[in-house]
């Protein structure tokens, strides 16, 4: 698995790419090879507001549930609406399939993590 140099990651599985004010999430390749294959994706409302570690929507695949958290506080300004027809994007090319962007506000969550940070808390929880 491949997770990237210029992203930050949050333990429950986020990534952010942080571009001045605008904060590009998606789900990380752990979480996408963890829940195995992803067949919807809840997407919250361009303009809706959301503080830093809060749920904004949810993933389903056939093996569970799982909800998906902002690493950083703000304005949705896009959704990722091609998630609708085809959830399945995020099984194929998680690291290039974004989710939400924010209008970020205010700091990232405490404790987003580097790439090679997550790499070894990813091993550190599956025992590998």
């Amino acid at each position: 698995m491949s997770y990237p140099e210029n992203y930050r990651y949050a333990k429950s599985h986020e990534w952010m790419l942080l571009e001045g004010d605008s904060a590009t999430v998606g789900i990380t390749d752990y979480a996408q090879e963890s829940l195995g294959d992803i067949v919807f994706v809840e997407l919250p409302k361009v303009g809706a507001e959301f503080e830093a570690g809060a749920t904004f929507g949810s993933v389903e695949s056939v093996k569970a549930v799982s909800d998906l958290y902002t690493p950083v506080g703000g304005t949705v300004t896009a959704v990722n609406s091609v998630l609708n027809d085809a959830p399945e994007n995020l099984n194929k090319a998680a690291n290039e399939t974004w989710v939400i962007r924010l209008a970020a506000k205010g700091a990232p969550v405490e404790g987003l993590l580097s790439a090679a940070e997550y790499q070894k808390f990813v091993a550190d929880e599956s025992g590998h």
